[in-house]
C-alpha cells in the first residue's frame, strides 16, 4: 500500500479542499482509505463521501502509538493508498514545547512522507523560506512535496518554484489558483457536514466542481510516485475483533442535526456485543433499543424541527424516566436540555428564540456563545453508565448549557471546561451528557461499560 500525508503551512492553508479533491481523483483508480489528524468528525464526512471507506480519525494526545497502529491497520485491510490529512499547521499541538497531538507526531509515529500545502497568497521567493523552516524544524519528518494554494497567474507559480526547488531541493507537485467563490462552506465550527449539505443538489455540484478545477492544477500521479510504499499485516488486533455475538441493541441518533460521530465508534461498538439501529430524532418515532446514543451535531440549526416531532422528544423523556442508558455529547446535551435559547440575533434566529427540547435535564442550552476548543482529561465516577475510568477526550462548542443546581455531574475534568466549573457529564437516572466527545477506541473500555448497563 501507499501511504502520503497531506498538510498545511497554518490553518485555512486549503489543505482540507485539496485533500478531498485528492482523494476523489486518486479513487477513480484505487481502493483510498483515507484518515485525519485530530478530534475532527467533518472533514472527515467529507473524506468518507468521496471515496466510499469510512475516514478514520488519528490523534497523538487522546490515542496511544499503539492504538493508532490498530486503527490504521484495521482500516487499511485492502487499500491501494492510504492518505492522511493533518490538523491545522504541520506542528500544531496541544502544547508548545512537544508534538503530542500534532501532525507531525502522527508522520512520525507512521514514518510517512509529508507533501505540505502553502498558503502562496501574495508571497513568492519567501515561499521557500517557510519550507526551509518547516524542513529544518524537525529532521525527523521528512517533507517531500509541496502544493502552492492562492496562486495568482503564471509569473506566481514560476517565481514561488523556482524559489522552493533551487534553495530546498523539493519538488512542487501543483499550484492551485484562488477561488473568489470556495465550494465548501464555513460556519461557526467548520464546514457543513456533508450529510447536512448532500441532499441539496447544488452542494453536490459544487463540491464536483471544486475536485475537478483542483484536479485540473495538481499532479496526483507525482504524489502517488512520492507516497512511501509499506507493507500492510493482516489486521490481528482486539479492539475492532468480534468476539461474541450481539446480544444488546443500541439506538444511535444519526440524521442532519446530529452528524459527530467517529467511524470506529460502530466496529467498536459490534466488538462488545452491539447490534445498531439508526434512528432519526427529525423524522422517526424511538426504534426499539436497550440503550440509545445521541452524538453532537449543529441541532442550533433544526430547533423548529426537532420542536415539532414531539412524540420522539416525549419517547426519549420516558424512557429516561424508566431507566434507559442514554449516552449524550454535545449536541446531544443540547437536545436533552428542556429548551434551546437564542440570546441575541444569530445567523437568521432572533433575540429571543426559543425551542423545545426533550426536557430530560432541568436547564437550557444558549447559543451563541463563548467559543470553547480543548483538549479533555478526566474521571467518571460510579453514577455514569460507564462506570469509573480515566480518560482523554476533545470539546468544541459555541454553545452554553446552564443546569439546575440538583443536577448531578458524573465526570471531573483536570483540563477542559466541560458545563460547569471543570465539572461535566449531567447525570440524570441512568442518562449522561456532557460536552466532552470521546474517541471511541481510547474509551472502548467505557463504551463496554455503557453496553453493560444497557445489559442490566
Amino acid at each position: 500500500m501507499k501511504t502520503i500525508l497531506i498538510t498545511g503551512d497554518r490553518s485555512g492553508a486549503g489543505k482540507t479542499s485539496i485533500t478531498v479533491a485528492i482523494a476523489a481523483l486518486l479513487s477513480k483508480k484505487y481502493a483510498v482509505q483515507t484518515f485525519k489528524v485530530g478530534m475532527d468528525y467533518i472533514d472527515p464526512s467529507y473524506l468518507s463521501a468521496v471515496t466510499g471507506r469510512p475516514c478514520r480519525n488519528l490523534d497523538t494526545f487522546v490515542l496511544s502509538p499503539d492504538e493508532i497502529l490498530e486503527i490504521f491497520t484495521h482500516a487499511s485491510q485492502g487499500a491501494d493508498i492510504a492518505l492522511i490529512e493533518g490538523v491545522r499547521g504541520l506542528f500544531e499541538g496541544a502544547e508548545s514545547l512537544s508534538d503530542i497531538g500534532s501532525t507531525a507526531s502522527v508522520a512520525k509515529l507512521l514514518g510517512i512522507p509529508v507533501v505540505l500545502v502553502i498558503d502562496a497568497r501574495s508571497i513568492t521567493r519567501s515561499a521557500a523560506a517557510i519550507l526551509k523552516g518547516f524542513s529544518t524544524f524537525d529532521p525527523d519528518i521528512s517533507i517531500s512535496g509541496v502544493i502552492l494554494n492562492n496562486i495568482r497567474g503564471e509569473g506566481h507559480i514560476r517565481k514561488a518554484t523556482e524559489a522552493i526547488e533551487h534553495y530546498c531541493n523539493v519538488p512542487v507537485i501543483g499550484a492551485v489558483p484562488r477561488l473568489d467563490s470556495p465550494a465548501l462552506t464555513m460556519r461557526h465550527l467548520g464546514l457543513i457536514p456533508f450529510q447536512e449539505g448532500s441532499p441539496n443538489q447544488g452542494f453536490i455540484s459544487r463540491i464536483e466542481g471544486m475536485i475537478e478545477s483542483i484536479g485540473e492544477h495538481i499532479d496526483v500521479d507525482a504524489l502517488v510516485d512520492l507516497a512511501l510504499e509499506m507493507s500492510v499485516p493482516r489486521y490481528d488486533g482486539v479492539i475492532f475483533k468480534q468476539t461474541e455475538k450481539p446480544d444488546v441493541r443500541i439506538a444511535i441518533a444519526r440524521d442532519e442535526a446530529f452528524t459527530f460521530y467517529y467511524a470506529d465508534l460502530f466496529p467498536v461498538l459490534q466488538a462488545v456485543g452491539a447490534e445498531i439501529n439508526f434512528f432519526s430524532p427529525l423524522h422517526d418515532s424511538l426504534p426499539d433499543a436497550d440503550g440509545l446514543i445521541i452524538g453532537g451535531g449543529y441541532p442550533e440549526y433544526f430547533g423548529k424541527d426537532l420542536e415539532e416531532n414531539a412524540p420522539i422528544r416525549e419517547e426519549i423523556a420516558s424512557a429516561v424516566h424508566t431507566g434507559l442508558p442514554v449516552y449524550a455529547e454535545c449536541g446531544g446535551l443540547m437536545y436533552l436540555c428542556d429548551s434551546l435559547r437564542f440570546p441575541s440575533d444569530w445567523q437568521g434566529l432572533k433575540s429571543g428564540d426559543e425551542f423545545k427540547m426533550c426536557g430530560v435535564f432541568q436547564g437550557h442550552s444558549f447559543i451563541p456563545s463563548k467559543r470553547v476548543v480543548s483538549y479533555v482529561i478526566g474521571k467518571s465516577s460510579s453514577i455514569t453508565p460507564f462506570g469509573e475510568h480515566s480518560f482523554r477526550g476533545h470539546e468544541f462548542h459555541y454553545s452554553d448549557v446552564r443546569l439546575h443546581e440538583s443536577v448531578r455531574f458524573g465526570y471531573t475534568l483536570s483540563r477542559g471546561i466541560g458545563i460547569r466549573g471543570s465539572l461535566d457529564g449531567a447525570v440524570v437516572n441512568n442518562t449522561l451528557g456532557s460536552y466532552t466527545h470521546l474517541h471511541p477506541t481510547a474509551a472502548r473500555e467505557m463504551i463496554a461499560g455503557f453496553c453493560n448497563s444497557c445489559r442490566k
